[in-house]
């Protein structure tokens, strides 16, 4: 397939369908921050750092399959690469020591979890949007949704919840040393890369069929972290 090829309603739609419910699911939780929220052209850079971050986590998988061929080292591989690139967005937008608006970066502990979250749903907008353009340039968009392509709606909460598991531990650290910080962050990304692992093999192996109660897992571990952000919301120094 070759974004040279595709017409442009088709690509409207896609963006439509990748885009909009990432958008809406950013709402949501910038609501919750709303007595503090970051600012806005940091959340835009982040949602864009998520998006980036597609081409190349689809340019590594495919080294990495190429070398290693099909097999489940390979499913651990590809969700290391997603979540660690995700990550890497979020540290060159805020993260770091210096970052787009050194200002304002990361000055309370909600604060990782909200860029975090961010990054996911930019990664999951624009791979949302690629996988939706092959059911609608076959006409068959409406279809492909509520049968096996349903796994595109799972993997935005797939990456957010992945990705919170990130932010999460960085947040609950937010006032420890640093060695306590390190091992949280530790904790943190394995958890991510775990639960990525664990979505894309119940995929394979079910090959689809259990995909609506692979959802409601998703959709537990969606109000784990909603509680979480309340908690974290609460921390003092």
């Amino acid at each position: 397939m070759s974004l040279i090829n595709i017409d442009a309603q088709t690509l409207t739609w896609a963006l439509l369908g990748g885009i909009l419910p990432s958008l809406l699911w950013l709402w949501f939780w910038l609501k919750e921050d709303a007595k503090h929220p970051e600012p806005k052209r940091l959340i835009a850079a982040a949602f864009l750092a998520g998006a980036i971050a597609v081409p190349i986590a689809f340019f590594a998988e495919k080294i990495s399959l190429s070398l290693l061929g099909t097999g489940f080292l390979v499913v651990i591989i590809w969700a290391a690469i997603e979540e660690l690139l995700k990550y890497g967005g979020a540290y060159i937008v805020a993260f770091r020591g210096i970052c787009l608006d050194r200002s304002r970066c990361v000055d309370e502990p909600v604060d990782p979890l909200i860029y975090m979250i961010t990054v996911a749903l930019g990664f999951a907008a624009l791979e949302n949007t690629l996988f939706l353009i092959n059911p609608i340039l076959g006409g068959d968009a409406a279809s492909g949704v509520l049968t096996g392509n349903l796994r595109f709606i799972g993997a935005t909460l797939l990456h957010v919840v992945a990705s919170g598991a990130i932010g999460l531990s960085k947040s609950l650290s937010f006032y420890k040393n640093n060695l306590v910080k390190k091992m949280y962050f530790f904790v943190g990304i394995t958890t991510a890369i775990g639960l990525h692992v664990l979505f894309n093999f119940s995929i394979i192996i079910s090959e689809g069929e259990n995909i609506f109660f692979i959802f409601g897992v998703l959709w537990l571990f969606v109000g784990a972290l909603l509680l979480a952000f309340e908690r974290v919301k609460r921390l003092k120094p």
